[in-house]
């Protein structure tokens, strides 16, 4: 019992260092992840962005928490945002929100589940969640289907900003197929974890699929001060 206990307080905490957006609203980290809403709605100036996807050049380089934080940020500025976790291969969105995967977007896709029925409350005000659900033999061809471009049509009504939370793009194609369907995308680097060659060809994949590209987030652990920031892509 004590060990369940400790491992139960270890989850909880690693949850709330995660989610530090909702958790911590007043931390120096919070700030710079409103920094990056900023950016994101000033490089968008010129469009409506309704959708955006976040990805990484390689695994492990915090998209899924950069991912959650940015939805938190955008449905605490008053928008009706939708979280939807994309990463058909390795979905780990769930777990920051503490929301169980069972039901999700390959229900929706796949068994032509009613998106109203996976769709779940955070406990983040204005701010709804759609997990991933069961992962699929054929993610790509899931993510470029027609039931893909109707779901995002029908998400277009119910809110203001849709996110998805994407694999990495440098090992799959998952994050190419979503950048042509969504309005901007934003890419996560850890700086001092990610080869400039690596960063440079994810920026180019996402380019040559003819997704926006608003900027890059570089991600640095050591830096608690700075540890997320935000920058034009061009």
């Amino acid at each position: 019992m004590v060990l369940k206990n400790l491992f139960q307080k270890k989850k909880h905490h690693r949850q709330r260092r995660q989610l530090i957006a909702y958790h911590q609203p007043k931390s120096p980290i919070s700030e710079q992840y409103r920094n990056i809403r900023t950016n994101i709605e000033f490089a968008s100036v010129d469009m409506k962005i309704h959708s955006l996807m976040v990805t990484s050049a390689n695994p492990s380089e915090g998209k899924t928490t950069t991912t959650s934080n940015i939805a938190v940020v955008f449905a605490q500025q008053g928008k009706r945002v939708l979280l939807v976790d994309a990463d058909l291969r390795k979905p780990a969105t769930h777990q920051m929100f503490q929301i169980e995967n069972i039901f999700g977007l390959t229900n929706v896709l796949t068994a032509g589940e009613q998106l109203e029925k996976c769709i779940q409350k955070t406990a983040v005000d204005k701010l709804d969640f759609l997990p991933s659900g069961p992962i699929p033999p054929n993610p790509a061809e899931l993510l470029g289907s027609n039931a893909m471009k109707e779901l995002l049509s029908q998400t277009f009504s119910l809110y203001d900003l849709v996110i998805f939370d994407l694999p990495p793009i440098l090992p799959v194609t998952d994050a190419q197929i979503m950048a042509s369907q969504c309005d901007a995308s934003v890419l996560v680097v850890r700086s001092e974890q990610t080869e400039k060659e690596a960063a440079l060809k994810a920026k180019t994949l996402l380019e040559s699929a003819k997704g926006k590209l608003l900027g890059v987030v570089l991600n640095d652990r050591e830096r608690e001060q700075s540890l997320y920031y935000y920058y034009g892509a061009n």
